[in-house]
């Protein structure tokens, strides 16, 4: 009775020794498939740290994509408006940023290599990977990634400055062509700040994501917005001072403009949305409004994911074609309206992810 037992105990064992093996096998088989991810930058990874000047190593999976025969990768400021491609580094014109690096199959690692880290970066950049695949007589198709680092020098900051006339005056009495038609009561803008920093390279600390904050003397004539924008709310003197890493620089600013009273607009890019990939998707501005009622003018912007043919950029409702992916991509807008008076809004944004 007793050798029965035990030879039952090793039958319920050896049992359980076959089915854990057979669940193991089972798992290696369906590995692969969860394994089979889209096209994906691991090298730099998202969130890193890295130092402005210096050369890190890109690296790809390139994921159940097949048929890449290149991927170009690019360095844009956290809100900067994606360039329109082109197909040599060195091309200008309309270009926000130059091709970083192009990476092909028989480098080391394959379509990635030596990517070097803007000298001037500071603050969030993003890094993006555009995959060119081959699609044989269908011509090309892309597919993307992108991923958002902290770049930094290794020099500390010497001196700031503005980057404008000194004293600036805006309104009736004379502005800079460099900010538009300021000349509204509620008018909103940027001025640009630049650090030199002890390496010798001269780098824009414009956003408060840099490290830069801003005051002003005198509220009553302009306000400080989040942002580092600017607001004109009444007529007369103030002191604009910017601070960063311990060093400030100050600006006397005149304002002389219209007393007629000029709410500035506010943006709404609507709620965020989800599209399928080949579908036509729309955005919409209407809510935007103005305090006064005027009508307003539209401006709409990419400022993440691959390059796409936004159509009607100046219209409440501009629109696109989704494009073909792999995986789920999230692409960014930015809105801003303008009244009649001239006066801006602060941008809005909306994200628009495209699936499969």
């Amino acid at each position: 009775m007793r050798s029965k037992k035990v030879q039952g105990k090793r039958n319920k064992l050896g049992l359980s020794f076959y089915l854990c093996t057979f669940i193991f096998c089972l798992s290696c088989l369906v590995l692969p498939a969860q394994q089979a991810l889209a096209f994906k930058i691991i090298d730099p990874a998202e969130g890193a740290k890295l130092e402005s000047g210096t050369t890190v190593t890109a690296r790809v999976d390139l994921g159940k994509d097949s048929g890449i025969v290149q991927v170009r990768y690019y360095w844009y400021g956290e809100q900067e408006n994606t360039l329109v491609e082109q197909e040599d580094a060195t091309a200008t014109g309309s270009i926000v940023a130059p091709v970083a690096l192009i990476g092909l199959s028989d480098h080391n690692p394959a379509f990635g290599g030596p990517l070097l880290v803007p000298k001037d970066g500071i603050g969030p950049m993003r890094l993006l990977a555009v995959a060119e695949i081959s699609r044989g007589r269908l011509g090309t198709r892309s597919v993307f990634d992108e991923i958002l680092v902290n770049v930094e020098p290794d020099a500390a900051l010497a001196t700031i400055e503005f980057e404008t006339d000194k004293p600036l005056q805006l309104g009736r009495t004379g502005q800079s062509s460099a900010f538009g038609h300021v000349d509204s009561m509620g008018k909103i803008f940027e001025l640009p700040v630049v650090g030199e920093f002890a390496d010798g390279v001269t780098r824009r600390i414009s956003s408060p994501a840099s490290g830069t904050s801003y005051e002003s003397s005198n509220h009553k004539v302009i306000q400080v917005l989040p942002g580092g924008l600017l607001q004109i709310v009444g007529n007369g003197k103030t002191v604009l001072t910017v601070t960063n890493r311990g060093k400030q620089a100050s600006l006397d600013v005149g304002v002389t403009v219209n007393d007629e009273p000029n709410e500035p607009p506010v943006a709404d890019a609507g709620t965020d949305k989800i599209a399928k990939a080949g579908s036509k998707v729309k955005l919409s501005g209407l809510k935007s409004r103005d305090a006064e009622g005027e009508a307003l003018y539209y401006a709409w912007s990419q400022v993440r994911g691959s390059k796409i043919a936004l159509l009607d950029v100046d219209n409440a409702e501009p629109s696109f074609l989704a494009p073909t992916l792999s995986e789920k991509r999230t692409y960014r807008f930015k809105l801003r309206v303008t009244d009649k008076k001239g006066a801006d809004s602060v941008p809005a944004y909306v994200d628009v992810t495209v699936e499969p």
